[in-house]
């Protein structure tokens, strides 16, 4: 893509004057103090669309059900431009009560875990305030920008704010009952719903342009045993299949870096895990199960689809079971969802690196071995080309040391605010143009 024009250059210069530190931290404290784990974003999708009415934008509450919905604005062009979804999630992946949360989170919840933000000089730390809630509050702040700088649009800007976008199946709790709650349902019911666009952007962590990145398929796998007691271990056959499953595990462990180097090419590097196990009765410690069945999730390269993935799997497992007889296994994929790659030189990626070059002063350098999986494989998927971009990690001056949870947690509104710069000089770069024709 060209550099910006003259006129360009002075639109986004007066949308950056708009750009205001104190309204992005409202707008992360606001995002953490409404509560949205999955499946129960509705009520903060109801503040979003007020805060998208205020700010100058065509605003829509959009219902999926009583309890999920999305939030929608739009700053129209003149007709003769081509439109740009700026797109982000809402819904935190950990809920922030302790009844569903502890101990698989840690012993409590650290203050930076629980929905009630904080604002600490430069960062504000709650559940959710970096990832999804600064990118989201980026997103508004951004569109807000250009509305109020009065960009004279020919394409639209339109705001996604969506629904049940981590990796995660339906809660049952607190009378929840949809499985279809994560795993991208927002977005996807977003662009069946006739939001759609010839570009987006999505705002997820990392600090540099991204056009590809992995999907994800999960396994069930089932070790079978013998239903026993206790008593009579010495008397009759044992087969103990939570013994057996951890040969399994085992196994898989050893794999999957060699899965990860197989596969590891792009801007990506696809891992895998070993996520959750179940046997047995806690009430019933006299007894083994019949049954140790365990989730695994493997992440998965553009390049490769759901079924090469689901044959590798069914391999190594095989493998596995051949190196130990005594095992009886069985297993199943479970979800799907394929990785994804934009052309590089879509117009879209060629508009976000030349407003990351602008922003950083020197040639972009893409950040690779990624295996994170976003709703822009959603995006993709539907057909819209589609560029990541968001903040860099927390520094050494943040509240708390970084780790997996504070990465998420905490947000530096230095970063937010360049998230902004970045993604108004996209939209305007993008929507102040003639459209293609193709």
């Amino acid at each position: 893509m060209s550099p910006l024009v003259a006129q360009q250059r002075e639109w986004v210069d007066a949308a950056w004057n708009k750009i205001d530190r104190a309204r992005l931290a409202e707008l992360v404290v606001g995002m953490v103090d409404i509560p949205s784990p999955t499946g129960e974003e509705a009520p903060l999708a109801d503040w979003l669309t007020g805060q998208l009415a205020a700010g100058g934008l065509e605003a829509t509450y959009q219902e999926i059900d009583d309890r999920q919905a999305n939030a929608v604005g739009r700053l129209r062009g003149d007709g003769t431009g081509e439109d740009l979804l700026l797109y982000a999630p809402i819904d935190t992946l950990t809920v922030g009560d302790p009844a569903e949360d502890v101990p698989w989170i840690g012993p409590e919840l650290r203050p930076d875990m629980r929905p009630r933000a904080e604002v600490a000089g430069d960062h504000v730390l709650g559940l959710g305030a970096s990832n999804p809630k600064g990118h989201g509050a980026a997103v508004v702040a951004a569109a807000e920008a250009i509305a109020a700088a009065g960009v004279p649009l020919r394409g639209d800007v339109i705001v996604g704010l969506g629904a049940g976008g981590m990796p995660t199946n339906g809660r049952t709790t607190r009378g929840l009952t949809r499985r279809n709650a994560g795993q991208g349902v927002g977005c996807s019911f977003m662009l069946e719903q006739g939001v759609w666009a010839d570009h987006a952007v999505i705002a997820k962590p990392g600090w540099a342009v991204a056009w590809e990145e992995v999907g994800l398929c999960w396994f069930e796998v089932r070790v079978r045993g013998l239903f026993n007691y206790v008593g009579s271990r010495h008397r009759m056959t044992y087969r103990n299949p939570i013994l057996h499953a951890t040969k399994v595990v085992e196994g898989l462990e050893r794999w999957f870096p060699e899965y990860a180097a197989r596969h590891t090419d792009g801007l990506v590097a696809p891992q895998g895990i070993v996520a959750s196990i179940e046997a047995g009765w806690p009430r019933m410690a006299s007894v083994t199960p019949a049954l140790c069945r365990f989730t695994v999730d493997l992440r998965t390269s553009p390049r490769t689809t759901p079924a090469e993935v689901r044959r590798e799997f069914g391999a190594a497992v095989a493998r596995i079971v051949a190196e130990h007889p005594e095992l009886e296994v069985d297993w199943d994929l479970i979800l799907a969802i394929p990785g994804t790659h934009t052309p590089e030189d879509a117009p879209v990626v060629a508009a976000a690196k030349a407003a990351w070059e602008e922003l950083a002063g020197r040639p972009h350098e893409p950040i690779v071995a990624n295996s994170g999986a976003t709703d822009a494989n959603i995006l993709r998927n539907r057909g819209l080309p589609t560029a990541r971009i968001g903040m860099d990690r927390i520094g050494p001056d943040a509240p708390l040391p970084l780790d997996f949870p504070a990465g998420m947690n905490v947000v530096d509104l230095r970063e937010a605010v360049r998230l902004t710069r970045h993604l108004v000089h996209t939209a305007v770069s993008l929507c102040t143009g003639e459209r293609t024709e193709s």
